[in-house]
């Protein structure tokens, strides 16, 4: 982006006691700014006024200096519209080092021990998916989204005062978005709870670091699924923790497995409605018993309700949290999903007993989302735009399941794809003589992106399969993407 006035000079120092000429120190540092890449062609400079007044020398020493630099041909004056750096710099610029070469003579920064030691147990994971195709995991149907409605939205408040804008956010959150999302809670997934108790974050997984940063000591042990979700389980590496592999049936969290690991445990994390990656729904008889080892371990529960907007029969998969008496469970929401990413924005809805210190942390250590992009999401939810635009994405993913059922059925034997009741996503399991990463691989090569079952898992797992996510992509990309998987199948 070109500067209308001026590239900033502001790192030129002049020395007014050297026995060097103002004009020659002016002249020099001006030309190493030029050949060192710092100023590229095109670049406008400042006007002489202005730049004898930011560096503190007279007009008559600027123009000297440029008017040298004219004549080198590395600056070129263009009448009525200033001074630009020329097109020919590019033949004169002073090669760069290479962005990766290392000082042989220097030894690496030394890394915190918590860093340190948690480099090597991140999950691994690749950009975050951006591109709406076959079959990009985790990202909503973007190309349906009521864009000309939040435009007005957005625009509406934008237009408010400066302080509503541009100022720091509240650091517990805007109110009225935390009133809207108490009310949502209440109405869609039987939570009964109070705004108080809701904290905004920049997205889920910035919740996940807070709450573990406050609950979790370095080296304690958290259960946490597997097969399960790579951001969160990165989340909590980050902070020290110890996640234990904890295995997962059609039920859901095996508690059983999870106490003969650890039964000491700090923490659980669980995605009890829709769990990532598998779709299992967890019985009522894994949350009772999940809630009562907590109790007894004196421990807490993450719940993650990543994508629980999104269920296909007539009734949602119920909270965790709804059915918790004991204030065990930490309930983590998302609008990545239920409106798009970039917005990063997610919450948690804490115990009343740990609202106070939530309070604390919150008011001393994070200075608090963007005011304006909240108050947005607030009256797009209070306006009923919200429910009509999730009961609109329900009856479209819906169709680009059913869609992606019907036509991975062609696949039956080598792929077997198993349907889901809510989300965008689903896994499906691969015939003994089918390498899961070749596939991947192979499917990649072709401009089919999906994820190994075993790119969740933290610790052997015995299933084999692949995550195929079809809320992104439109019916003929999922049509396209099953005949390119059938077409690779002979290969892997």
């Amino acid at each position: 982006m070109k500067r209308h006035a001026g590239a900033m000079l502001s790192s030129i120092k002049i020395d007014k006691t050297a026995e060097k000429k103002i004009s020659i120190q002016l002249y020099m540092a001006l030309r190493d700014l030029l050949l060192t890449g710092a100023l590229t062609p095109g670049d406008r400079l400042p006007a002489t006024r202005t730049l004898a007044r930011e560096i503190g020398v007279s007009r008559t020493t600027v123009i000297d200096a440029i008017d040298r630099l004219i004549s080198e041909g590395v600056l070129v004056a263009r009448v009525g519209a200033g001074t630009f750096v020329s097109d020919a710099l590019n033949e004169r610029l002073v090669p760069k080092s290479p962005a990766n070469a290392k000082d042989e003579t220097a030894p690496p920064p030394r890394l915190s021990h918590a860093t340190s030691h948690a480099i090597p147990d991140f999950a691994p994971r690749s950009r975050l998916p951006h591109n709406s195709q076959a079959f990009v995991t985790a990202l909503p149907a973007l190309d349906a989204f009521p864009m000309a409605q939040w435009a007005k939205l957005s625009a509406r408040h934008w237009r408010k005062d400066r302080d509503h804008i541009a100022g720091y956010g509240e650091p517990y959150g805007y109110m009225p978005l935390r009133r809207a999302i108490a009310r949502q809670l209440n109405a869609s997934r039987g939570i009964r709870c109070h705004p108080e108790q809701i904290f905004i974050t920049n997205g889920a997984q910035r919740a996940f670091s807070l709450i573990g940063g406050m609950l979790v000591n370095p080296g304690e042990p958290i259960w946490f699924e597997n097969p399960g979700a790579i951001g969160a389980r990165n989340a909590f590496v980050a902070i020290g923790a110890r996640p234990v592999p904890v295995e997962v049936d059609e039920e859901g969290l095996s508690v059983e497995d999870g106490l003969a690991k650890a039964p000491h445990f700090r923490l659980a994390f669980v995605t009890p409605s829709h769990q990532q990656p598998l779709g299992h729904v967890m019985s009522l008889s894994r949350r009772l018993a999940l809630l009562k080892a907590a109790n007894e371990a004196n421990a807490m529960i993450v719940e993650d309700d990543y994508d629980g907007e999104f269920y296909y029969g007539n009734q949602p998969p119920p909270t965790l949290k709804s059915i918790d008496t004991q204030g065990r469970v930490i309930y983590v929401g998302t609008f990545s999903k239920s409106l798009f990413p970039a917005l990063r924005l997610g919450f948690a809805l804490v115990p009343d007993g740990l609202v106070e210190s939530f309070e604390r942390v919150c008011l001393t250590w994070l200075a608090g989302i963007p005011t304006v992009t909240q108050a947005i999401v607030a009256e797009f939810m209070d306006e009923g735009m919200f429910a009509t635009h999730i009961r609109t994405m329900r009856q479209l993913y819906k169709h680009r399941h059913d869609t992606l059922i019907e036509t991975a059925a062609s696949l039956a034997g080598d792929i077997d794809l198993q349907p889901t009741s809510s989300g965008f996503h689903a896994v499906a399991r691969l015939s003994a003589n089918l390498d899961e990463n070749r596939l991947v691989s192979a499917a990649e090569k072709q401009g089919i992106i999906t994820a190994p079952l075993s790119r969740y898992s933290l610790g052997k797992i015995t299933r084999r399969g692949i995550v195929l996510g079809f809320g992104s992509c439109a019916t003929d990309d999922i049509i396209k993407g099953v005949r390119v998987l059938k077409s690779i199948v002979p290969e892997c």
